[in-house]
């Protein structure tokens, strides 16, 4: 009997400690400018993302040569996220998704789909801030 007792009492301390693990795991940030590379069946390009991260809600600037400056939209759950906006090509209007992962505190990585133009990958790299006292 003592020895279930004892045998119980352990299982009960790593679940404490299982639990405990989990809590201390920092909640990830996206807030800030990211340097993508975004590669896709004609070619590749290189868009600056800049999100502010609000609880699970994303939102910010998407800026590129081939689109110019819009606004996102997104999502983030654990260590998943999701942004997306809508630009034209000719005329025609069509919405971009990003879906990704946090690779690390300064790194993502993904794909794209390029609203029935193709899909694409990604990966991210978080722009270091020159002054320190900004961040």
């Amino acid at each position: 009997m003592k020895r279930q007792i004892g045998i119980l009492g352990a299982l009960a301390m790593l679940g404490i400690a299982s639990v405990a693990g989990a809590q201390g795991e920092p909640t990830p940030d996206l807030t800030g400018k990211w340097a993508f590379t975004v590669v896709y069946e004609g070619g590749s390009g290189s868009p600056t993302v800049t999100l502010t991260q609000k609880g699970d809600s994303l939102s910010g600037r998407y800026s590129s040569q081939a689109f110019g400056e819009l606004d996102v939209k997104g999502t983030i759950k654990g260590r998943e996220f999701s942004f997306w906006f809508t630009t034209s090509a000719g005329g025609d209007p069509f919405t971009m998704t990003y879906t990704g992962v946090i690779e690390g505190t300064d790194a993502l990585k993904g794909s794209a789909d390029l609203g029935g133009n193709g899909t694409a990958t990604f990966t991210a790299r978080r722009q270091k801030d020159p002054d320190p006292a900004h961040r």
